[in-house]
């Protein structure tokens, strides 16, 4: 991945919290989703209680990506090394890695498909066989 999860800074405080990640290469972030999920013996839940599904934003080697949990508007800011630090707000109205066992998960999606959110009257008439 060219994205990878550095650490959960702050975890448990409501106004800090927030996960750092590295951009190792080039790439866009709207190919990644943050998941809050809980560890379960050796793996993780498979039941997500949050996912962050991140904009449409073009980060570059070396930049920063920083996800709070609270909610605030998204910036980037120039950093003096020439890279840039990218803010997220998730928009949440607690902090989420409480516990010990609280994770984050982040996953690299290439591929997805959606359903139309309302049937088309067209959608629901049956074809005779």
């Amino acid at each position: 991945m060219r994205v990878a999860i550095l650490q959960i800074a702050d975890r448990g405080v409501a106004e800090q919290e927030r996960l750092q990640l590295n951009v190792s290469a080039d790439t866009n972030l709207s190919y990644y989703v943050v998941v809050d999920t809980v560890r379960s013996g050796s793996g993780i839940a498979p039941t997500p209680k949050h996912v962050y599904w991140f904009a449409d934003t073009s980060v570059r080697a070396g930049d920063s990506v920083i996800l709070y949990t609270r909610h605030g508007t998204n910036t980037s800011v120039a950093r003096p090394d020439g890279k840039t630090n990218h803010f997220f707000y998730w928009g949440l109205p607690q902090a989420v890695w409480t516990r010990p066992t609280s994770c984050a998960v982040l996953l690299e999606v290439s591929e997805w498909m959606t359903s139309a959110a309302v049937p088309t009257p067209s959608s629901l008439k049956q074809t005779a066989l």
